[in-house]
């Protein structure tokens, strides 16, 4: 259990830097998107490619901040049920929940988006737009981000079982102990 608690720190470590790239991400689609906006309207110009690197960059918040939503617990889910259970009902839920839906359908996604980036960067696809750009990288980011959210599902199962067998301490987004 040591080892895999390791592993586990490693994935999340590892997911907080990527979440703080997807953090960035917002904060340079909001620059490119005034800048477009204000060239379009004070000088009547503006790109396809400034438009398109604001859907990369959407995309790079939503795949790549993905799996640091999870790690940070703040994931969507049906409340109804889980807030009225104990923290340790809670701890099953999760775990189940991780094993039966997120995990299968985490390693189906980055197995079927991949194929879609080979194509995509072996074609050397481009936009069909005017002075739109390269497509590869944001089909990149398909099996990247779904990848990175099957390792932190890994990481939070581990967790769970570390919690539930008494070898860890789980705290949770308000920073108390769940036990």
């Amino acid at each position: 259990m040591a080892l895999l608690l390791s592993l586990s720190r490693a994935v999340d470590w590892f997911n907080q830097r990527i979440g703080w790239i997807a953090s960035w991400c917002v904060l340079i689609a909001c620059f490119i998107s005034a800048g477009n906006a204000t060239s379009r309207h004070a000088f009547s110009m503006s790109s396809n490619a400034w438009l398109e690197i604001q859907w990369y960059l959407f995309s790079a918040m939503f795949m790549l901040g993905a799996a640091h939503t999870l790690k940070m617990n703040e994931h969507v889910r049906v409340d109804i049920v889980y807030a009225n259970v104990s923290p340790r009902a809670q701890l099953w839920i999760d775990l189940l929940g991780a094993i039966v839906f997120l995990l299968p359908a985490a390693v189906m996604m980055t197995w079927l988006s991949w194929p879609v980036f080979v194509k995509a960067f072996v074609s050397g696809e481009l936009s069909k737009d005017a002075g739109g750009l390269t497509r590869w990288p944001v089909m990149m980011l398909m099996p990247v981000g779904f990848l990175l959210l099957t390792l932190q599902g890994l990481s939070e199962i581990i967790k769970r079982v570390g919690v539930l067998t008494g070898r860890y301490e789980l705290r949770d987004k308000y920073h108390h102990l769940v036990q």
